[in-house]
């Protein structure tokens, strides 16, 4: 999926090569802030050792829970054949606009088309993030998930990929693309999108993933996670390094996760603020203290761990410099840099790409 801060890249340059290192022996790894659940499904797939992965977020354990849970490969076309099925039954009940040509009376159509609907996607993103179309199709393929795990696990992490390949949205899901003279192209590429064949594709890849050992994925706070951790274990720890709450960026996808929402508003289409998770790690006036405190709480329990972050002062107040004298607070400190990527949240002015070249910093922590 579309996260802006992925760890794939990463793990091609460093990052890879010290979890290896560090992992053996170790009697689990577990992953305080799993995201995307890319660090955590690559030790799961690849090391004889159970991963537990934490997040704020339900859609992050939704898709590490779709490969920390099974231990064999799934079939994924006996799946997708039944998934379907029901999800046409339910799709024919309703007849979306066509897209067509989208210019902004298009697109009022499908709002108007949308914000009448009953089902909760398509009601609540249907005519911004996704076309109507799109958006019913979505709801059909959440209410027709398989009734079992892990099969259900499975086809909704497909379905968490495949939205987030498809929203019409620079990179995240903050705010949707509009038909202006400049968005317009992302627009209609968005739209165009066959998000059913985007969800089959990801389901064929998820299937085929799993894990050596078998794990769990839960969502909780990172330092509530922290005090469950255990002597000796292998503790990852990937911190926000936003200012602005990862909630924001990831609203949709976690309404598609939950499966419900209260009423939306904005441009963004948000939920109340209540239903957002926060993170003190997003609050300048607390971010340092609580990942001190987090650190606190990994060395009173014996483990190490192997901490990543970018090296220039970001948004949320840490920089490399801060994280590495907080963890030298606790820990014997070992320093890595290597050359990574970094979200623009989509683009900006200067450079439209999406994400840019940086330096980040890797630090592996062991007791004293």
């Amino acid at each position: 999926m579309k996260y802006m801060g992925s760890k794939r890249w990463m793990l091609q340059n460093g990052l890879g090569d010290l979890i290896a290192r560090e992992v053996r022996r170790v009697p689990r790894f577990v992953d305080l802030f799993a995201g995307s659940a890319a660090v955590s499904a690559h030790v799961a797939m690849k090391y004889e050792v159970p991963v537990t992965a934490y997040d704020l977020q339900d859609f992050s354990a939704v898709l590490a829970r779709a490969v920390l849970t099974r231990d064999s490969k799934m079939n994924a076309d006996v799946l997708w054949t039944g998934w379907l099925t029901r999800a046409k039954d339910l799709r024919r009940s309703f007849h979306a606009p066509s897209a067509l040509k989208i210019t902004w009376d298009v697109v009022h159509r499908h709002r108007e088309f949308c914000a009448e609907h009953p089902w909760i996607m398509t009601k609540s993103y249907g005519g911004h993030y996704f076309s109507a179309l799109q958006a019913v199709w979505l709801d059909a393929l959440r209410q027709s998930l398989p009734e079992h795990e892990p099969e259900r696990s499975v086809a909704l992490a497909a379905m968490v990929c495949g939205a987030s390949q498809c929203a019409a949205a620079p990179g995240h899901t903050a705010q949707p693309f509009q038909p202006t003279r400049t968005a317009k192209r992302f627009l209609v590429d968005a739209w165009h999108k066959d998000i059913v064949e985007y969800c089959r594709r990801a389901l064929i890849i998820i299937a085929g993933q799993y894990a050596k050992v078998l794990g769990s994925a839960e969502v909780l706070d990172a330092n509530e996670a922290a005090g469950l951790v255990n002597e000796g274990d292998l503790v990852f720890i990937d911190p926000p390094y936003s200012g602005v709450h990862y909630s924001r960026f990831y609203h949709v996808l976690e309404t598609l996760a939950r499966g419900s929402c209260s009423e939306v508003s904005g441009t963004g289409r948000y939920p109340v603020t209540d239903e957002r998770p926060r993170s003190k790690y997003s609050l300048q006036s607390e971010s340092s203290n609580a990942l001190s405190g987090l650190f606190q709480l990994v060395a009173a329990k014996g483990a190490k761990a192997i901490v990543t972050f970018p090296q220039r002062k970001c948004s949320n107040g840490l920089s490399g410099e801060v994280v590495v004298k907080l963890a030298e607070g606790h820990f014997q400190v070992e320093k890595h840099w290597v050359a990574s990527k970094f979200s623009t949240l989509g683009g900006n002015n200067d450079h439209r790409d999406a994400r840019s070249l940086t330096r980040e910093l890797i630090l592996v922590l062991r007791p004293r």
